[in-house]
C-alpha cells in the first residue's frame, strides 16, 4: 500500500483525498485531459496516482514529471478477450493503492475499471466521447447495452458537454451525470502578441500573401479529414491559391494523401501546434463526433476563428459568435462556411476575439479541477469513508 506524505494535508483539516486515475488510451486528447487534471489536483494537495500503460503514449512520463505517482497497468485500447485479465490486474492495483475514489477515463478504462470495482469504491467515469459513437450494427447495440448496465456500477459520470450528457440520457443511461467542461492550461496558450502570426508563418514557410487554413487532429475517421478534403475541392474553385495544412498523423494518412489535391500539406505530428494555429487565417474542425475537443479550445485560445461540424461539445464552446457551426457531415455546408469566412476578414477577426474571451472565461483547467475535486468530496462523504 502506498503511504501518504504527512505534508499532503487537505485545507479543511481532513486527510487528503487519494484519487486513482485509470487511463487507456494514453495519447492525444485523453492523455492531455488526465495530465492536466492530475496536475491541478497535485497543486490542490490531493494524493494523485495514475494507472496506465507505459507504452503507446507519453502519459506515464508526464504523470511523474508533475509530481504524481504512476503505476504500470498493461491494457490494450480496444475491448476483447484481454479485458478480463486487465480487469483482474486493475483490481490488484486498486487493492494495493486503497484509493478513496477512482476516476476512469475513456471507454476501455471504464470497462475494466467498473468490472474490477463493482461499486465498492466511489467511482467516477469520464467517457471523453461515448463508446457507441465509434461503432455500428451489433457493436453499437452491445456498446449501448454495456453503458446502460455499467451505469449501476458508477457513482457519477462526468460529461464534458451538455450534448454529451443529453446523448447519454437519450440511450437510457441512468447514472448521475454531471457536466464539467474540459479546460486547458491558459499559461501554455497565451494570447498572441503583435507580430507572432507573421513570425510563425516565416518559421513554417507559409507565404504572407496566401489564405491559410489549418486542421489539427489524429488522421482517423472520427476527426473527419476525409470530409474536409472533399469540401476543400469546392473551396479551391473560389480561392485557387488557398492552402490547407493537416497537422497530425494516424491510421488514415495514406488514404487521405491519395484523396488530397496537390496543394495540401501533411505536416505530421508536430510540437509546434501553436505556431500552426498562429499561421492560420482559419481553423477547421471537421470531426464526426467529440466530447469537447481540446484542439478546439487550443485554437480558440490562440485567437483563431473556427469552423466546425455541430457535433457534441462544439456548440458549448462556439456559442456567442465565437465560431461557425455547420450541419454534421455536410460537405457543401462546410465548403460554404470556409469560403464565407475566408471572404470576410473583419468577421473572422471578431469571431477570433470572441473565441479567446470565451476560453478565458469558461475553459480554464482550474475551473474543471475545482469542480471535479468538489464532486469527489461529495461522493466520498456519501459513499466512502473519509
Amino acid at each position: 500500500m502506498l503511504e501518504t506524505p504527512e505534508s499532503n494535508v487537505a485545507t479543511d483539516g481532513r486527510s487528503p483525498v487519494r484519487v486513482l486515475h485509470v487511463a487507456q488510451p494514453t495519447f492525444a486528447g485523453v492523455m492531455v485531459v488526465v495530465r492536466d487534471l492530475a496536475n491541478e489536483q497535485v497543486k490542490q494537495g490531493l494524493d494523485v496516482i495514475v494507472a496506465c500503460p507505459e507504452t503507446g503514449g507519453e502519459l506515464s512520463r508526464h504523470v511523474q514529471a508533475i509530481g504524481a505517482k504512476w503505476i504500470k497497468w498493461e491494457a490494450t485500447r480496444n475491448p476483447g478477450p484481454s479485458a478480463f485479465r486487465e480487469s483482474l490486474s486493475l483490481r490488484k492495483i486498486i487493492g494495493d493503492v486503497q484509493p478513496d475514489i477512482v476516476h476512469l477515463h475513456s471507454s476501455k478504462a471504464g470497462l475494466a475499471g467498473r468490472l474490477a470495482i463493482r461499486g465498492r469504491i466511489p467511482t467516477v467515469f469520464e467517457p471523453n466521447a461515448w463508446s457507441f459513437l465509434a461503432v455500428s450494427g451489433l457493436m453499437y447495440t452491445a456498446a449501448v447495452q454495456w453503458e446502460r448496465w455499467s451505469a449501476r456500477l458508477t457513482h457519477a459520470t462526468v460529461c464534458v458537454s451538455e450534448d454529451e450528457r443529453a446523448m447519454g440520457q437519450s440511450i437510457g443511461i441512468r447514472s448521475p451525470m454531471h457536466v464539467i467542461q474540459n479546460g486547458i492550461q491558459l499559461d501554455h496558450w497565451p494570447k498572441p502578441s503583435d507580430g507572432e502570426a507573421t513570425r510563425a508563418r516565416a518559421t513554417l514557410e507559409i507565404p504572407d500573401d496566401i489564405l491559410h487554413v489549418v486542421s489539427v487532429g489524429r488522421l482517423c475517421r472520427q476527426k473527419g479529414q476525409d470530409l474536409l478534403l472533399q469540401a476543400w475541392r469546392e473551396v479551391l474553385e473560389k480561392f485557387p491559391k488557398a492552402r490547407l495544412t493537416l497537422v497530425g498523423d494516424g491510421s488514415d494518412r495514406a488514404s487521405l494523401e491519395a484523396l488530397a489535391p496537390p496543394s495540401i500539406i501533411f505536416a505530421g505530428d508536430s510540437r509546434a501546434v501553436r505556431e500552426w494555429y498562429l499561421s492560420a487565417d482559419l481553423v477547421v474542425m471537421p470531426s464526426r463526433w467529440e466530447g469537447l475537443s481540446l484542439a478546439l479550445l487550443e485554437a480558440m485560445a490562440t485567437q483563431r476563428c473556427v469552423v466546425a461540424f455541430d457535433v457534441a461539445g462544439m456548440r458549448d464552446a462556439l456559442t456567442g459568435d465565437a465560431g461557425v457551426l455547420v450541419a454534421p457531415e455536410s460537405i457543401t455546408g462546410l465548403a460554404e462556411a470556409i469560403s464565407s469566412q475566408l471572404s470576410s476578414p473583419n468577421e473572422r477577426a471578431l469571431r477570433a476575439e470572441n473565441a479567446r474571451n470565451r476560453v478565458e472565461s469558461e475553459f480554464d483547467i482550474r475551473r474543471k479541477g475545482e469542480k471535479v475535486s468538489a464532486l469527489y468530496r461529495q461522493l466520498i462523504d456519501r459513499h466512502g469513508s473519509k
